[in-house]
């Protein structure tokens, strides 16, 4: 799969940018050379899954961490305020010209723009069973570019390819029909590999596109007012049919050479030559850990996480919990002090503000630095010393979120518990947590935390569980249910006269 990150690199040099819904794009290929090879096919595709995976790491992670009890970023002794924009997501009292809020509405429609420009030339190339399967493969993305818009914005436009009209503004409830005809239309038509091998990691599969129906499904209730529950269950047994196998060492999954392997479904897909994303590292650590974990560059130290979620990592022999970063530091060695200033490191799960409008924690002093920091993207000792972007891929969908939301399906309703403590156990045996003998709607919110913390799906949990707008760091909680949905940039409704502003804003 890191070949199509090269073969993108190379057009989108040529393509340039654009932040229009959709737009004319002057293609290289002529009658004469449209795609019929399988590496014709990938260079043609291949910017569908860069433009995917350069937003999806820093920008749309924060849209769906920050906005959440895992992750924070404070002011640092002034730094790191950038006129708010991290505060306000954390407070949920963001604004329609937020930045990035912005930034993540033109990634989706970027990279709808791209599946439907790619699909244009796909349809156009002479029929073959190869064609057939990128032309599924570019819809399945397309579909999983409109979840995130939807989920995130609501009501907004589905777009078609060669028109300069300015698009139509759909229901939340058309374009959840829209995907879901989509992925139900392609589903049985992609490739079945028994697990996702090299050749189809980080492109969908059949797996993958019921995956997505899965997640689709499970938040049904809020997006549509239906719940489809029973549905969810249906597509994780199709995945659960598969060859597809939880791995046994949990941390090898988020590691600098997390390529294919039997658990992850899809994944966006990093390679520090050659994409932009993954910078886990760079705003996570300390600049004094640097040397721990041999780095080409020091380390922003920016985010980190809030110590109420933090407590739940609390289960005896759990591997999960050393994937977080508290106390006092020292070297690999485990006994020569981190020093910070001329105190030993001490990252403190309290986060203690000496500036409550700006949420900054001030100077460090005595070697304290606020807050709990995450390893699980394990540090890269050969990320790009001048982007700082780092190797590791970022699972999307992977077979421990299948089974929770199973878990949580049966839950809901009024299944088996027997089989949704079974479910969870084989979660928890395989991290080495204590089994558990009955399970409930929290507990298994709180596992969810515990399995996919930092993976970009807390957002859309707190929401499915009605928890989003509750009490937790700095924010006060009860915001308001407009607060599910952020507000269509300021910026679009001038661009687009058919948009409507969402309710709240």
């Amino acid at each position: 799969m890191k070949k199509y990150l090269a073969a993108a690199a190379l057009v989108a040099l040529s393509l340039g940018s654009c932040t229009k819904l959709d737009v004319d794009v002057e293609s290289q290929l002529t009658s004469e050379n449209f795609p019929v090879t399988p590496d014709a096919f990938v260079a043609a595709t291949g910017t569908v899954y860069q433009k995917f995976n350069s937003g999806f790491g820093v920008d749309i992670w924060r849209m769906y961490e920050l906005t959440s009890e895992e992750a924070i970023i404070t002011a640092r002794n002034g730094g790191y305020y950038d006129q708010g924009r991290y505060q306000t997501l954390h407070k949920h009292n963001w604004l329609p010209d937020h930045p990035i809020v912005l930034t993540a509405w033109q990634w989706g429609y970027a990279g709808i723009s791209d599946c439907n420009r790619v699909l244009d030339i796909l349809d156009k190339s002479p029929n073959s069973s190869t064609k057939t399967q990128f032309l599924n493969e570019i819809r399945a993305m397309r579909a999983l570019y409109y979840f995130y818009i939807m989920d995130m914005f609501g009501n907004v436009p589905i777009t078609t390819f060669g028109t300069n009209e300015s698009p139509k503004q759909s229901t939340r409830a058309e374009v959840f029909s829209y995907i879901e005809k989509e992925l139900l239309a392609i589903s049985e038509g992609l490739s079945a590999p028994a697990t996702v091998t090299t050749e189809y990691y980080g492109r969908p599969t059949k797996w993958m596109a019921y995956a997505l129906l899965q997640k689709l499904y499970m938040n049904a209730q809020q997006y549509i007012g239906k719940a489809m529950y029973a549905e969810s269950i249906t597509c994780a047994d199709k995945i659960m049919a598969s060859s597809m196998a939880l791995v046994s060492d949990y941390n090898t999954l988020f590691s600098p050479t997390n390529a294919a392997n039997s658990e992850t479904i899809f994944a966006a897909i990093y390679d520090a030559n050659y994409s932009a994303g993954n910078a886990i590292t760079r705003y996570t650590l300390h600049s004094t850990l640097r040397a721990k974990y041999n780095l080409p560059f020091s380390p922003s130290n920016a985010q980190c996480t809030l110590k109420e979620f933090y407590d739940t990592f609390n289960l005896t022999g759990d591997v999960r919990n050393t994937t977080w970063l508290a106390g006092k530091q020292f070297l690999a060695d485990g006994t020569t002090p981190i020093l910070n200033g001329s105190a030993q490191l001490d990252f403190t799960p309290e986060i203690v503000l000496t500036n409550t409008e700006t949420m900054d924690v001030g100077a460090e002093v005595g070697g304290v630095s606020r807050g709990v920091r995450s390893i699980k993207f394990y540090p890269d000792p050969n990320t790009n010393s001048s982007t700082r972007f780092q190797n590791n891929d970022m699972p999307i969908f992977r077979l421990a979120d299948v089974y929770l939301l199973k878990a949580e399906a049966l839950l809901r309703t009024g299944g088996s518990v027997t089989d949704a403590v079974s479910l969870v156990n084989r979660v928890r045996t395989r991290v080495k947590a204590p089994l558990v003998t009955t399970i409930t709607l929290d507990g298994i919110l709180e596992e969810r935390g515990r399995e996919l913390a930092w993976e970009g799906w807390r957002r859309n949990d707190l929401i499915r569980f009605g928890k989003y707008q509750g009490k937790w760091g700095f924010k006060a909680g009860n915001e308001g249910a407009a607060r599910d949905i952020f507000p269509i940039p300021a910026t679009e409704l001038v661009l687009n006269k058919n948009l409507k502003q969402n309710t709240g804003y």
